[in-house]
């Protein structure tokens, strides 16, 4: 049984996303020593996490599915 709810193009979009967050994050006079840039690097490696196992579990809540059956 595979539970895995997110598509190839969705993955690449979060993938794209929190990299570019990240990025942001870095490279801001944010940085990763304030709320802010923990909450936006924690938001990054979210997205990036969940493009990895292809499972979103907001996505499962409310039974949205971007992977298309084979």
């Amino acid at each position: 049984m595979s539970f895995a709810n997110v598509g190839s193009a969705d993955r690449i979009i979060r993938i794209l996303f929190g990299i570019i967050l990240l990025a942001f994050v870095a490279v801001s006079g944010v940085g990763f020593s304030s709320s802010i840039g923990i909450g936006g690097a924690i938001v990054a490696a979210i997205l990036i996490g969940t493009s990895f196992i292809s499972f979103c579990p907001l996505y499962a809540t409310i039974g949205l599915k971007t992977l298309k059956k084979d």
